[in-house]
């Protein structure tokens, strides 16, 4: 399995349109990368944007996922005028959390615990939430 990021990005991407296309959803993938989103999902009367992250690593018994993108030198977090919806994929665990934007309240990291982990993690609620999207 391939360990560069740029690849890992991409496979994430392509299971995202396959498990969104299954569930029914309607799923357009804008040109380039140069927006903020990856996708449109049309849900009637809706057109959400979502942002697709992936984690494939456990770092201290979690799986660390990056909501943020880089200007210049500096961090920054999405905002609600960017996206709707951050879809974080867990590629051990085949596991998609469909969190929305308000939900992250400006982070630009956050940890993803294993299901059935002791550990509880702030967007547990949204593993597997694709009806937010509905």
């Amino acid at each position: 399995m391939t360990t560069d990021p740029k690849k890992l990005g991409e496979l994430a991407e392509l299971a995202f349109l396959h498990k969104a296309v299954s569930l029914g959803f309607p799923v357009s993938k804008t040109y380039g990368d140069s927006d903020r989103y990856d996708f449109i999902v049309h849900s009637n009367p809706h057109f959400w944007k979502v942002q697709v992250k992936s984690s494939s690593k456990l770092v201290h018994g979690g799986y660390p996922v990056n909501a943020k993108r880089r200007v210049k030198d500096q961090l920054i977090p999405y905002t609600p005028d960017e996206i709707d919806f951050l879809a974080a994929y867990v590629a051990p665990e085949d596991a998609w959390f469909i969190i929305p934007i308000q939900a992250l309240r400006s982070r630009t990291s956050f940890r993803i615990y294993p299901q059935g982990s002791d550990k509880a993690g702030p967007f547990d609620e949204y593993r597997e939430a694709w009806c937010l999207m509905e």
